[in-house]
């Protein structure tokens, strides 16, 4: 049996450039790998960019609406075996896709390798990976550094370079000239504070 992992961290810890990694690893050694991704993550387009620069054509761009294990079964009938499935941005799945993959690892025998956030810029979980705490294998996470150099664990959202900490929770990295950015617990709360005095001044 294989098995599902969860590969976390917060934003800019190397997540994408992992996953481009373990894809050309496979591939060195001759095997098949298909690398799928979330309809809702529209950066990059139909691509998988790593800050390195790095880019690679995704294989399965997935709405909300598709299942995954038809999606896996009609590949294999039609291109024959994968030895492994790479999925990106999975905080974007829903809990009945993050149940999908994990059937496929243990049911159809295919390692499947996911890489996302944990949290959003609320500190509020995601329904991908919420799901994926619950049933993936195996769990590790991909760390990274705060600008004041402790180690980041959370995300902070940027809107015209001014942190914001209201707003709907998925908002691409990029686009509306909103950014993200990690960082360590203890800067995230003195930027919240902030956030907070500077609304009470309206």
């Amino acid at each position: 049996m294989s098995k599902l992992y969860f590969r976390y961290g917060a934003m800019n810890s190397g997540k994408s450039t992992n996953l481009l990694q373990v894809a050309h690893n496979y591939e060195e050694r001759g095997m098949k790998v298909i690398i799928i991704k979330p309809e809702t993550d529209t950066k990059g387009g139909n691509k998988v960019v790593s800050r390195l620069g790095v880019k690679r054509n995704v294989d399965m761009i997935l709405s909300k609406d598709e299942n995954i294990c038809n999606e896996v079964e009609k590949w294999t009938e039609e291109k024959g075996k994968i030895d492994c499935i790479l999925a990106d941005e999975v905080q974007f799945f829903t809990k009945n896709q993050i149940d999908q993959l994990f059937e496929i690892a243990v049911t159809m025998d295919i390692p499947t390798i996911c890489y996302g956030l944990r949290t959003d810029f609320q500190m509020n979980g995601f329904e991908g990976s919420s799901r994926l705490l619950l049933l993936a294998h195996s769990i590790e996470e991909l760390k990274t550094i705060c600008t004041c150099g402790k180690k980041a664990v959370l995300n902070g959202r940027k809107i015209n370079d001014e942190f914001v900490f209201e707003g709907k929770q998925i908002a691409i990295d990029h686009q509306d000239n909103i950014e993200y950015q990690s960082l360590c617990a203890s800067c995230y709360f003195e930027y919240k504070q902030k956030y907070s005095e500077k609304k009470s001044d309206l």
